[in-house]
């Protein structure tokens, strides 16, 4: 278990490499990504500020369909139902990749202290400092999650539609954070690329621990427990006997 966990470890510090590399060009003021960063913010300023309609669009799904608090909602509200299902290895992944998420947004942010964008005429504003986005992230390690946990439940021929809805929440949120003004393009790389290295870690240590409950290895399209349509989902180490999975 020891070996494996170290495993999960590597693989998250691997996987949070592009991240630490754009902090670095971030921290730097390197000259051809403030330029990017200005020019998106300018260019997508002027598109809202000529289109009031779309931008109260933007302003809907950015405040209340893709919110953080929204989306933290939604994952403790399965990780409640996961806990009733008794998959108390699932329900605890699920919180820590929301939680531990959560909490290194915010200790970079304080870390970096980088200002968010200051436009003339503003449609939108937001607290706190901007890299990385808080929103990306959320979205990012909270999609994985919700995505990661009910693709066992989901019949085979709908789980194309289900990785498009994830992965157009995701691109979204970024696109509406760049568009409102309140975040710079390289903050939500940044927040897609950490929010990504936490699932990693936090998916590698489950794999871990599935491994050591004398469970096979997964295919990250069969979702992280594809016992979880078992009526009794953890494996008998941690619980009762599994039963037979309705395929």
């Amino acid at each position: 278990m020891g070996v494996r966990l170290l495993l999960a470890v590597g693989a998250g510090a691997v996987a949070a490499v592009p991240f630490g590399l754009l902090l670095l060009l971030v921290e730097g003021a390197w000259p051809p990504l403030l330029r990017l960063d200005a020019g998106a913010a300018r260019r997508l300023h002027e598109v809202a500020l000529e289109h009031p309609g779309w931008t109260a669009t933007l302003r809907f799904l950015s405040d209340w369909l893709w919110d953080p608090a929204t989306l933290r909602i939604a994952v403790a509200l399965l990780t409640g139902w996961l806990l009733y299902r008794r998959a108390w290895r699932l329900a605890a992944w699920a919180a820590t990749t929301a939680i531990g998420g959560a909490l290194i947004g915010v200790l970079v942010k304080v870390v970096v202290e980088r200002a968010r964008p200051s436009l003339q005429d503003p449609v939108a504003e937001a607290p706190g400092y901007s890299f990385p986005s808080g929103h990306a992230m959320t979205a990012t390690t909270s999609c994985a999650v919700l995505l990661l946990v009910l693709l066992p439940l989901v019949p085979r021929r709908w789980r194309g539609l289900c990785w498009a809805a994830a992965g157009i929440s995701v691109l979204g949120v970024g696109f509406t954070r760049i568009a409102l003004g309140v975040h710079w393009f390289s903050d939500v790389i940044g927040g897609w690329l950490l929010g990504g290295a936490v699932v990693v870690l936090t998916g590698w240590a489950f794999e871990a621990w599935r491994s050591d409950a004398g469970r096979p290895r997964t295919d990250v399209s069969e979702g992280l427990e594809p016992e979880l349509t078992d009526e009794e989902p953890e494996p008998p180490v941690y619980g009762t006997e599994s039963g037979s999975r309705d395929r």
